[in-house]
């Protein structure tokens, strides 16, 4: 959609003065005024601007110069219509009429300034009227606020349509991603009751590397250390965690492991792993159309990435019958695949496991399951988002294989909480558990010399 095509929908949604829509939505429109002064100098500017811009300016797909060129034409004639309607309007309140309206056309409206704020890693829209943003890791209410609903709505298509996405009665929830790279959900009336409800988990724009993990206290140098050489050695491995916890990111530094000339592909809902990599082939599914065809399933992707010849396999997250087709690449030659999935521990994550396969409809008795992931799957590690909003690798966990029907586990690291200081900071030590992985003996035969004396107990 272009720019003016935009701008005309953006006329159509405002209320004009007096209309049946205003009468319908009184209480709406009266709250609506009482927040924001200038609406009516915004519905102006609107028209003017539909009337003035250039088509050419207003193409998708500009350059960052064309982008800044688009936003000087913005201010200047925002400044003619504030002049010519000879508006009495503070200095500062003009230039957040400029910037709202430069957000609403280029940006994501009103949600535009929190997802430029670095300080933020989460932004939260319940409905119209409530905004929330998590702060080093905690929640805080904003004094951002939508016109109403049909805004809400209007910004989530904005997300999505240019991935070829789309949300309605038909299909009332999305996931997307931001042009950054930035999660997205979304999900509409009828089923939020609240209002449409958008939900985005930024990334930083720079990936973070394992000197920033450790940097934060999500893992120590040691652990890094004996990560990385499980990277190089190839062996899978499975992320877990809670909603939240830093999966991705951890999966992220976890891939910028893996060797240079080694061929990888990685498999998401929606694309959002940044690599660093040159080598690298990103696989997306594909929601059903509007007739309900043409969808394209995580499995199918898995399945199809075994004929893409893969040296490693990396799959955002595992959530269904795909967990299968996952298991049996990497017993079948595939080895070094990494993956996340959500679990509260690293046995809760090997039943998670169980039961996504048994999704997959293959009536297999739970041994030869079991057999399957304690064959494939050596290392879980597992992450936390503790009380006070840090996240931390809690668990490094070794998968030693089976013990009649039960799957062997061995911590190798773990995080000892110790309490609270007086700020509510969580106390803590990320230390070895004192027992060296049973897979030691890899590291030697691939030639990493890594030193035994980081596995010992202090």
């Amino acid at each position: 959609m272009s720019l003016k095509e935009r701008l005309s929908q953006q006329k159509e949604q405002e209320i004009e003065p007096g209309s049946e829509t205003e009468a319908a939505n009184t209480k709406t429109s009266a709250s609506t005024l009482e927040e924001d002064p200038y609406r009516g100098l915004k519905t102006k500017i609107h028209n003017h601007l539909l009337n003035e811009l250039e088509l050419e300016v207003l193409s998708e797909d500009k350059k960052e110069a064309e982008d800044q060129q688009l936003k000087q034409d913005i201010k200047d004639l925002t400044q003619e219509v504030i002049e010519a309607e000879e508006v009495h309007i503070s200095p500062g309140d003009r230039r957040k009429v400029i910037q709202d309206i430069i957000d609403e056309i280029i940006g994501f409206g009103p949600i535009n300034g929190l997802l430029e704020d670095p300080e933020v890693t989460e932004v939260m829209v319940n409905g119209p009227d409530q905004v929330y943003v998590e702060r080093d890791g905690k929640l805080v209410l904003t004094d951002v606020r939508f016109r109403d609903d049909e805004h809400v709505i209007h910004i989530i298509e904005k997300i999505v349509a240019p991935l070829g996405r789309r949300i309605d009665e038909s299909s009332p929830m999305v996931d997307a991603r931001l042009p950054d790279g930035s999660r997205v959900n979304a999900i509409i009336p009828p089923l939020a009751l609240n209002g449409p409800t958008i939900t985005i988990r930024k990334f930083a724009e720079d990936p973070f590397t394992v000197e920033d993990l450790i940097g934060f206290g999500t893992m120590t140098e040691e652990m890094a250390q004996f990560l990385e050489a499980c990277v190089e050695v190839r062996l899978n491995i499975v992320v877990a965690g809670g909603t939240g916890s830093g999966k991705t990111t951890t999966l992220n530094v976890l891939s910028s492991f893996i060797p240079e000339e080694e061929r990888i592909v990685t498999i998401e809902d929606a694309a959002e792993l940044q690599l660093v990599q040159d080598h690298v082939v990103s696989l997306e599914t594909r929601p059903p159309n509007v007739e309900g065809k043409g969808a394209v399933t995580m499995r199918e992707l898995v399945k199809n990435s075994l004929r893409m010849r893969p040296d490693r396999i990396v799959v955002g997250e595992v959530r269904g019958g795909e967990a299968l087709d996952m298991l049996q690449a990497m017993n079948t030659g595939h080895d070094g695949s990494l993956t996340t999935g959500h679990a509260n521990s690293p046995r809760d994550m090997l039943s998670r496991l169980e039961t996504m396969v048994m999704m997959a409809g293959m009536e297999l008795p739970v041994k030869a399951i079991r057999d399957q992931i304690a064959s494939a799957v050596d290392l879980i590690v597992h992450q936390s988002r503790l009380r006070d909003g840090s996240r931390k690798i809690v668990k490094v966990t070794e998968v030693q294989g089976m013990e009649g029907e039960i799957i062997t586990l061995q911590d190798i690291f773990s995080f000892e909480q110790e309490g609270f200081d007086n700020a509510g900071n969580v106390q803590g030590e990320l230390k070895a558990t004192g027992i060296r992985p049973k897979f030691f003996d890899r590291f030697k035969a691939e030639g990493i010399d890594l030193p035994s004396d980081i596995f010992m107990a202090y």
